[in-house]
């Protein structure tokens, strides 16, 4: 199932292959190329990017089961997409759209997308969901939400042609940010002592996963045109713009307020700028991408570290990373921000239509149409991607809880991975053995011998 429709070439290309080459006359090597290298780069994002991540920057007792998570469900987000999708990729054809690029190429990639949305979910979820209950979420959510929601603004949905999401503010960012906090609701919160005293276990380990996620995010909006062009390069270097600027404003904001210069929040303000540019990264002037940067930096750090802390609503549920205000807020904004700033001439070279509402800010005297009929869409599909994803999540949340328990057990949730996995991050003694609990006696028996030894 394709969901991002594009419009069909006008001038088909002939289908048969070149001998001399070995491959068929309509691909593209350049555009295949890329289109590879790109999915390659969001896969990293996934897998080690948020898997280092979530691992760090969660308390050690739980580093090993927030990691796994991760990479259960890129695992089994590859083997739960939809039949029709995944019996495309081995079929070596062209895809339906026009595009030089064989369906098997434009299959992964969306597969590399759904698994990172879900993935992304989680970080509301790490320190007390049961993992046989993810087990069964990652699929059930993917299927029956995500899906929808892609289908719905990418495909041939109610939403096509009508809403500017170029690389899924919403599709991705909006409805893994009310997923998981609609999830986190439904699983309850961590073990009191947790919420209260949850320090990251390597704050180092936790800039190499964020490094793997902004350079990775190069492919994430690099590969949403399906060819490497003028709209390419321009998502390219708009995305490094939007996220470098957020950075630089969240850590301004910490160091004003704070009077600390917080690597945690640099992070957050990474990942803000990172969404908020990614519905509108190949449409907008880098002069726009900046100044998305600029709110990226500093909304969602104002409903993170002020509006969370005052309002009731946002503390009755634990959203661990607090991946609502780094995604669903952000997501939002840079849906809204997308429709005002979209350049007409780039959505005409990305889409091939005319049928999108003028942005605001080349509207030519049309302001009023402009905003009655693109920000009403933009709106309009963040209240149906919100509406959705709070649905769909509770349903599913619902139906587990039938099976198995949202929550882990209080003598779990004390002790951590080593319950859970039988495993631990970090070995205090040995290569990975665990010290006998007669050894503690043992030891000053061997020192009183060592000192009565002549020498």
């Amino acid at each position: 199932m394709n969901y991002r429709v594009y419009p069909s070439s006008s001038s088909p290309l002939p289908v048969g292959l070149n001998p001399n080459e070995g491959s068929p006359g309509w691909l593209s090597k350049g555009d295949n190329a890329w289109q590879l290298t790109a999915t390659y780069f969001v896969s990293l994002q996934s897998v080690p990017g948020l898997v280092i991540l979530y691992g760090s920057m969660v308390k050690k007792k739980w580093a090993v089961n927030s990691a796994f998570m991760a990479l259960y469900a890129f695992a089994a987000a590859l083997l739960c997409w939809p039949v029709n999708s995944l019996s495309n990729a081995f079929l070596l054809g062209q895809m339906d759209d026009g595009h030089k690029l064989p369906k098997a190429d434009y299959v992964f990639y969306e597969f590399a997308f759904a698994a990172i949305t879900v993935i992304l979910l989680a970080g509301s979820l790490l320190g007390r969901m049961n993992f046989y209950a993810w087990m069964l979420f990652v699929p059930l959510w993917l299927t029956f939400s995500y899906t929808v929601g892609a289908f719905t603004i990418w495909g041939n949905g109610l939403f096509q042609y009508k809403i500017i999401d170029y690389a899924g503010g919403y599709v991705i960012h909006l409805s893994s940010g009310v997923a998981g906090f609609t999830a986190a609701y439904w699983v309850g919160p961590r073990h009191s002592h947790d919420r209260q005293h949850f320090p990251p276990n390597n704050i180092i380990q936790i800039l190499g996963g964020a490094g793997f996620l902004w350079l990775g995010w190069t492919g994430f909006n690099g590969g949403s045109p399906l060819s490497a062009g003028l709209i390419t390069s321009l998502a390219v270097i708009n995305t490094h713009i939007c996220t470098a600027t957020s950075l630089l404003v969240w850590l301004a904001l910490d160091m004003a307020v704070y009077r600390k210069s917080s690597v945690i929040g640099a992070v957050q303000g990474m990942i803000t700028g990172l969404v908020c540019i990614t519905p509108g990264a190949g449409l907008v002037d880098p002069w726009a991408a900046a100044l998305m940067g600029v709110m990226s930096g500093s909304i969602p750090w104002y409903t993170m570290m002020v509006l969370h802390r005052k309002i009731a609503f946002f503390q009755s549920v634990d959203d661990t990373l607090g991946v609502f205000h780094t995604h669903a807020v952000a997501g939002f904004l840079g849906g809204l921000l997308s429709g005002l700033f979209a350049k007409s001439g780039l959505l005409r070279l990305m889409y091939c239509s005319n049928i999108y509402g003028p942005d605001l800010s080349h509207c030519k005297g049309q302001f009023h149409r402009g905003l009655r009929q693109q920000m009403g869409y933009q709106l309009l599909g963040a209240v149906f991607i919100t509406a959705w994803n709070a649905v769909v999540t509770s349903i599913i949340c619902l139906v587990i809880s039938r099976i198995v328990n949202l929550r882990m057990d209080e003598e779990a949730l004390e002790v951590g991975d080593d319950a859970v996995h039988g495993e631990e991050a970090y070995a205090l003694w040995g290569d990975g053995e665990r010290m006998p609990k007669t050894r503690c006696f043992r030891i000053p028996l061997i020192c009183s011998r060592l000192v009565s030894t002549p020498v």
